[in-house]
């Protein structure tokens, strides 16, 4: 079964936040939101707005397609 858009979403967010060696507290605190909040758009639980997928695509330095999955 293909991946839906909050999988795609999810597995990029967790991506990149391990990428720059990240836990989910560290990456909570420097977007001043909620830990749980990162745990939710990891496991696909709820997804970010879009003030918030523009504030994570500036945060890891990529593109918000990319982490629609849009774009590898």
């Amino acid at each position: 079964m293909p991946a839906t858009l909050n999988d795609k979403i999810a597995a990029r967010i967790k991506e990149l936040r391990k990428d720059k060696n990240l836990s989910q507290i560290e990456l909570a605190a420097k977007l001043s939101i909620d830990k749980s909040t990162i745990a939710k758009y990891e496991t696909a639980v709820s997804i970010p707005s879009i003030s918030m997928l523009v504030t994570l695509a500036k945060f890891f330095g990529v593109t918000t397609d990319y982490l629609l999955g849009l774009e590898n």
